[in-house]
């Protein structure tokens, strides 16, 4: 109990004194206009109260990722919830806080463009590409887990569901962002909120189970998979949205132009990162402690981490508190998956400088995606989630060295963003060239050494662009 109200504090204070910090090297400027006013248009740039904002950025971000994650993380042991302290606070939400506030500085554009702006063209078309893959695999993944857990919470078909939130997500993407988006979240915040403070305390007075009973401070560095499975590059990649995740960096622009004003930027985005640290860390630990350790919970999970949140949920809240966490859960991706497909229109808007005012040009970029979507859909959840995995880490690592190159052409601390930068890119590649079934297979210690060279090529080359001499930018850009 006590190791778990430390780690929810970590992550409080990180807010309140990394944040802070963060926020001070970026630099606001209070007296600036936002993109909400300046192309106010009533369909996607809409200034919203800070409240509202940070509450849809949370669910934006929110996916079944600081669910599932976690889950799976759990199987190494409490080190997962390590992991979650030090990877949102020094990472992911630097990283989600630099693609939020650089996009209100660029008039809200994606990440394609600013990748573009600061380290140039190839890494523009690059980005334009993997985001939309991603965005795809996003949406649907946060398809395909809530359609399942209806199914096995109704009982009714499955493939049902999918059409429902297909319908839905379409909607979604096309209206203006205050008619669903705006008005929904707030009662799905609710539900969220329902969800992870009842499972919380539930578990802290249940007299069957107790919160990291049997955990002592050494258990925080140890692996204790059961499956003896490596903890590196592994774990970083499991944990996606719990730590740090590159989808982020695809939603934060939609609410970078819907801020009012740039002091708002802490609390929308650098806080709704903590805020979906606090989740993860909760199914952590509910995770490892309902099911009495990771032996147990690897024979609960049985492959499929929703038999883990629909086995805890039912078991401490009962069958109507159960239904309702469950129902959490289920709301979770669906707030990720329509957003997503918003996304992959804005970006593909902007590739082919579509404005989208009318609902007609709006359509004619949402349609093919969701032709698209379908076809996934049909593609085995497992093999789907584990591209999701890498493409995931793999944005989050041009974010990261995105904000990198704008803070060294700024003149500004570039490390806060560099060293995360530099330990993700390590992580990525390492996992790679290591991977079976998605990259070369080479051995662990061959991939870690290559994964450490390439990340030191990489370092060289953003350092290289972002102090030639066409480097520099405005004061006004800045």
């Amino acid at each position: 109990m006590l190791w778990f109200l430390l780690c929810v504090g970590l992550l409080i204070g990180g807010y309140f004194i990394y944040g802070t910090f963060v926020e001070k090297v970026f630099g606001i400027n209070k007296g600036r206009q936002t993109p909400a006013y300046a192309q106010n248009d009533g369909v996607d740039y809409v200034p919203m109260s800070k409240s509202k904002v940070y509450l849809i950025q949370l669910l934006n971000i929110a996916g079944v990722g600081p669910i599932f994650g976690p889950i799976l993380g759990a199987m190494y042991g409490p080190s997962a919830m390590l992991w979650i302290v030090i990877g949102c606070i020094f990472a992911g939400a630097v990283h989600d806080y630099f693609s939020g506030m650089l996009s209100v500085r660029n008039g809200g554009q994606s990440v394609p463009n600013l990748a573009g702006k600061y380290l140039g063209k190839s890494a523009k078309n690059f980005m334009n590409i993997f985001a939309l893959v991603l965005l795809l695999l996003v949406g649907v993944v946060f398809i395909s887990a809530p359609a399942g857990l209806l199914g096995k919470l109704t009982g009714m078909s499955v493939t049902m569901f999918v059409g429902i939130i297909f319908v839905y997500y379409l909607i979604a993407t096309i209206v203006p962002v205050d008619k669903i988006i705006g008005r929904l979240y707030p009662f799905f915040g609710a539900l969220l909120l329902f969800m992870s403070v009842g499972l919380t305390i539930a578990i802290v007075v249940s007299d069957q189970h107790s919160l990291l009973a049997g955990f002592g401070p050494a258990d925080f560095l140890k692996n204790l998979n059961p499956k003896d499975a490596p903890l590196w590059p592994a774990l970083f990649i499991t944990i996606a949205c719990g730590a740090i995740s590159g989808f982020h960096a695809t939603q934060s622009p939609l609410m970078a132009r819907c801020v009012e004003n740039e002091s708002n930027g802490r609390f929308v985005f650098y806080g709704a990162m903590i805020g979906e640290g606090v989740i993860a860390l909760i199914w952590c630990a509910i995770a490892l402690s309902f099911f009495d350790g990771v032996q147990g919970l690897s024979e609960g999970m049985n492959g499929n981490p929703a038999n883990v949140v629909y086995a805890a949920s039912t078991g401490l809240l009962g069958t109507v508190g159960g239904f309702m966490a469950v129902l959490g859960v289920i709301v979770l991706p669906i707030t990720s998956g329509d957003t997503a497909f918003r996304s992959a229109r804005l970006i593909l808007a902007e590739y082919f400088n579509m404005p989208q005012v009318k609902i007609s040009k709006r359509l004619l970029l949402a349609l093919p995606l969701f032709v698209l979507g379908a076809i996934l859909t049909q593609v085995d959840f497992g093999i789907i989630w584990r591209y999701f995995g890498v493409a995931n880490q793999a944005t989050a690592v041009m974010m990261l060295w995105t904000a990198a190159a704008y803070l060294m052409r700024t003149n500004k601390l570039h490390w806060i963003c560099t060293i995360p930068a530099m330990f993700m890119t390590a992580v990525v590649f390492s996992f790679l060239l290591n991977s079976q079934t998605l990259g070369a297979g080479l051995p662990m210690t061959v991939s870690t050494i290559a994964g450490i060279v390439i990340t030191a090529v990489v370092t060289a080359m953003v350092f290289y662009i972002s102090k030639g001499k066409d480097a520099a930018i405005s004061a006004e850009e800045a």
